[in-house]
């Protein structure tokens, strides 16, 4: 069935527009929120009394969006994504990435209004990207793709493990150092000669004991 739009709707149409819709989509859901109006002589006549009003929006839309273009296509924006040594990305700059990225720049938009490429961008680089506006409008911004730097740390030196029963060395002091560099004492060494000479004198005092005796 024909109805007429009373207020936008993104999916169907504009205020004003006449559209053709299922009877139940109609009545279960655009007439009761008061988006479409049916088709009928009467209505007709209410739209058109509204026509000047409407066209009259629908200009300052125009040029909201002439407005909305050249911001965009003023703007740069600049995508740090991790990467391999060769330039390909570890996953994929896609439509709701640069949703994130434009909202950062302060624009609001719809991930559906955005055009990329295939499936998106997977290696770095310079790109272009379509932002569908109003009516006709569309807006190219320009996107670049650069590697994210990868700090690489040097692992840490793993402790000497030892076996169990094996105790650690504990490091000498001091005082054992100069102990240890001490040459130890040595003890007088008798020679034969010493040896025959005490006995001769221990023979000689015995005879003269007995002597005096």
């Amino acid at each position: 069935m024909k109805v007429i739009l009373n207020k936008d709707l993104p999916t169907l149409g504009e205020e004003g527009d006449v559209k053709e819709v299922a009877k139940g989509y109609a009545r279960n859901y655009l007439f009761p929120r008061g988006i479409a109006l049916p088709y009928t002589p009467r209505m007709i006549k209410v739209i058109e009394s509204r026509r000047a009003e409407i066209e009259a929006r629908k200009e300052q839309k125009r040029r909201d969006s002439m407005g909305l273009k050249e911001r965009l296509e003023a703007v740069e924006l600049s995508i740090v994504m991790p990467a391999g040594p060769n330039g390909r990305l570890y996953g994929a700059v896609t439509n709701q990435t640069v949703v994130d990225e434009l909202a950062k720049n302060g624009f609001q938009i719809e991930r559906k209004r955005i055009e990329l490429a295939g499936t998106g961008f997977k290696t770095v680089g310079k790109y272009k990207a379509i932002i569908k506006l109003y009516e006709n409008q569309s807006a190219e911004i320009a996107i670049t793709i650069t590697a994210q730097e990868i700090k690489t740390q040097t692992p840490a030196a793993k402790p000497i493990r030892r076996k169990r029963g094996e105790q650690q060395e504990a490091p000498n002091t001091p005082a054992q150092e100069t102990a240890a560099a001490e040459p130890a004492p040595t003890e007088p060494v008798l020679t034969a000669s010493v040896l025959a000479e005490t006995a001769t004198t221990e023979t000689t005092e015995k005879t003269a004991a007995v002597l005096e005796d």
